[in-house]
């Protein structure tokens, strides 16, 4: 069997953190919805179930949790970008996207997103 991609995807987790320059988005948390996906080459010990040749999602998950919920942030960009910083911090990864909503951030919108890529060149 040839081996390609494995696409990890990281689907609406659900935060709470400073975001925002207005004086009450700087006093009170608000909700943040992440999606991520990070495509790595899949390898044969993965094939084989060996868990050291894979990537740690759940560890990526909880440093993403960590960074969210204990940060300050001004820009949505900024946020996104830190988050699309961590996706992509071990070597395997050749890709990451990584989109994060900010619920009623305006008066008549169910959210306001923003996008990332990553493309290892």
């Amino acid at each position: 069997m040839p081996l390609s991609n494995a696409i990890i995807k990281i689907t609406n987790l659900r935060l709470r953190t400073f975001i925002g320059f207005n004086p009450e988005e700087r006093e009170k948390k608000q909700d943040v919805v992440i999606n991520a996906e990070i495509h790595y080459p899949i390898n044969r010990g993965c094939l084989t179930d060996q868990v050291d040749a894979a990537l740690d999602y759940k560890g990526i998950t909880k440093q993403i949790i960590a960074h969210v919920e204990d940060g300050q942030f001004l820009l949505l960009e900024k946020l996104v970008s830190d988050v699309l910083s961590i996706c992509t911090q071990a070597e395997v990864v050749t890709h990451a996207q990584v989109r994060i909503d900010k619920p009623h951030a305006l008066r008549f919108a169910d959210s306001v997103s923003l996008t990332l890529h990553y493309d290892k060149s």
